[in-house]
């Protein structure tokens, strides 16, 4: 995707592969920095093994070459890519609020048509305040509709929500595509790099994290925990135009 020649173009890779943790939710990448992505068990599961090739041996591996992982059709793969990725982001703070994703599309998302792609704890929220609601989900719940329906629901959103994994399975593109141009559009979840990159995409705003305690985060990682549960972490928010 061009979306990742550009953001691996921005990074220097001068930084020793320090940690790899893949855990059931999450995967930790520590470089320069520490870098988190979400794993998706439930789609990596369903691909042909081996899911990542050389298990044991990444550490050995320079961070310019962990970050080519990104490219991957194998998710696990893809996920340590977007996760060193992230590692190697010099983020410029000043650019960023301490603002949750889920505040943002609610106060975004007030009495117009949303649309979330992937499905997020927050959604009973949306639902109570806006319009209308469409969830599209790869895996899709109750409520929620197949990735097909996307064509059919983003075009008519005033407020668009896409999930950072789409940058791991390689449909970002698509999806920005569907959304029209007066759409506010979020990208959101661990897997989001705070990079303006995204902007020139039609992104307006990005809602990821920042690892402020590398060891606690990683533990987490290593132990099962979901997104609410990572410790050792900021949710920030980067707006386009801010400075």
């Amino acid at each position: 995707m061009k979306v990742l020649d550009e953001l691996i173009s921005t990074l220097d890779f001068n930084a020793p592969v320090k940690e790899v943790r893949q855990g059931v939710f999450h995967t930790g990448v520590l470089t320069r920095y520490c870098g988190l992505a979400a794993t998706l068990p439930k789609e990596a599961l369903r691909q042909k093994p081996p899911l990542v090739r050389e298990p044991g041996s990444l550490l050995d591996k320079t961070a310019g070459a962990l970050a080519g992982l990104a490219y991957s059709e194998s998710l696990l793969e893809a996920a340590i890519g977007m996760a060193t990725i992230n590692s190697l982001l010099d983020v410029d703070l000043h650019r960023c609020a301490e603002l949750n994703a889920a505040d943002l599309i609610l106060e975004k998302g007030e009495g117009t048509n949303v649309v979330i792609v992937g499905h997020f704890p927050f959604l009973p929220r949306v639902r109570e305040r806006a319009k209308a609601l469409w969830v599209i989900e790869k895996s899709p719940s109750e409520g929620d509709y197949p990735e097909i329906e996307a064509d059919r629901f983003i075009p008519q959103a005033d407020v668009v929500a896409i999930t950072g994994t789409s940058l791991t399975n390689h449909t970002f593109e698509q999806l920005l595509a569907l959304c029209p141009p007066k759409a506010y559009v979020v990208m959101l979840g661990d897997t989001v790099p705070l990079s303006p990159v995204l902007f020139d995409y039609g992104v307006d705003a990005l809602s990821g994290t920042s690892v402020v305690d590398a060891t606690l985060a990683l533990r987490c990682v290593s132990q099962g925990a979901n997104y609410r549960q990572i410790k050792g972490v900021k949710r920030l928010t980067m707006t386009k135009g801010s400075r």
